[in-house]
């Protein structure tokens, strides 16, 4: 099955999302934040979930007070769930037909990731499917002052490459990045879930 067409115009800058873009690490995330907020009292079902794909952690737990009532500490709970997550990598694979792209733009253009999740939790994941200090630029939702569906992180993505917004192009599974990719005057390419 095709997770991602490859456009046909060319780009001066790319810029990649990570989880579930660059890594098959969607179903780690899940499995964490269900641990996380079940050990809290608070379900988490897969639709929920992926609905709320591209969000920054700490307002993910936002939203689940807001939604169930429970006064869960943002910060605490971010925290714990990227513990538990991190303790659950092995074995993380990247989405080829993506990274394969990456390689392949990255000798010719400038690339970048931009994702909602925290820094040192990017680096590993980057790490764990081959991409270790490929990327010269990474932004994370600790970098900016607003998350996805914001278009702060593909803007601060495209000054750091040195690259207009117009001339780069977003690669991203969730509805959030699609919308900051709008936002902030980008084309974009929706990876499907593989």
């Amino acid at each position: 099955m095709t997770i991602f067409t490859p456009p046909e115009k060319l780009y001066r800058g790319y810029i990649f999302d990570c989880d579930g873009t660059l890594a098959h690490s969607m179903p780690v995330h899940y499995a964490a934040w269900r641990q996380t907020t079940e050990e809290n009292g608070v379900p988490m079902s897969e639709e929920l979930f992926y609905s709320l794909g591209g969000v920054p952690t700490t307002k993910i737990v936002e939203i689940l007070n807001e939604k169930f009532g429970a006064s869960m500490d943002p910060e605490q709970i971010a925290k714990r769930k990227e513990e538990v997550y991190l303790e659950n990598m092995d074995g993380m694979q990247p989405l080829e037909e993506v990274t394969a792209f990456a390689r392949k733009v990255a000798t010719f253009a400038k690339v970048a990731v931009a994702s909602g999740g925290y820094l040192p939790v990017v680096l590993k994941t980057l790490e764990a499917i081959g991409f270790k200090g490929f990327f010269p630029v990474i932004v994370t939702s600790e970098q900016v002052t607003r998350g996805k569906p914001f278009p702060d992180m593909f803007i601060e993505a495209a000054e750091r490459m040195g690259v207009p917004p117009n001339e780069c192009l977003v690669l991203e599974d969730s509805p959030a990045g699609i919308e900051a990719a709008k936002a902030a005057g980008m084309d974009y390419n929706l990876i499907g879930k593989p």
